[in-house]
């Protein structure tokens, strides 16, 4: 009998620490949970700024227009070299192609570097434009204005894509043809 006290009151002992075990492990992981969600909303609020609605559609970057400032006329003209383009031409006669070097004349010094930002995609859509054109249209000298002109809205609804389709100056002056050779 004294055994079966012994057992019981070490069995009673036993059952409180394995239960305080248990109670201290759950409360930690409770903690460590309650933190790491802390965490986790303390950085998408902090980085990400004020959450705003979501309406399921996937969320796009805005791309803020360039501000106007007002321009020094004093002050000497900055232009922005873009690589040369080689690109099949629509084909009238056989294959023909169209090699092309320009520079741009840009408003100021930031928008050149916003033009190398963005200059994947300005390339990607220049190669469409310029590969989409006819040798007999870009030989006479209206054809090359209208061209650079075509460039120049391109390039200006990329960079302030605020203006598309409004009829106002983009951050883009001027399109020069450094090099155009149709073969």
């Amino acid at each position: 009998m004294a055994k079966d006290a012994k057992t019981t009151v070490e069995g009673a002992e036993a059952a409180p620490a394995k239960s305080s075990k248990k109670l201290l492990i759950i409360i930690i992981a409770v903690v460590v949970l309650v933190l790491g969600l802390g965490g986790t909303a303390a950085y998408v609020l902090l980085k990400h700024g004020p959450a705003e609605e979501d309406d399921g559609e996937v969320a796009v970057e805005k791309v803020k227009p360039a501000k106007k400032k007002k321009v020094d006329r004093g002050a000497p003209p900055v232009y922005v070299a873009i690589d040369a383009f080689t690109v099949n031409l629509v084909p009238e006669r056989g294959d023909q192609f169209l090699q092309l070097s320009l520079s741009v004349e840009v408003d100021d010094v930031q928008i050149g570097e916003q033009m190398k930002q963005y200059m994947p995609k300005l390339r990607n859509d220049l190669t469409l434009l310029l590969s989409s054109k006819k040798a007999s249209d870009l030989v006479t000298t209206e054809g090359k204005e209208l061209l650079a002109q075509e460039i120049r809205e391109q390039i200006n609804n990329i960079l302030d894509p605020a203006s598309k389709g409004k009829k106002r100056d983009g951050p883009i002056k001027d399109v020069l043809f450094t090099s155009f050779i149709i073969q």
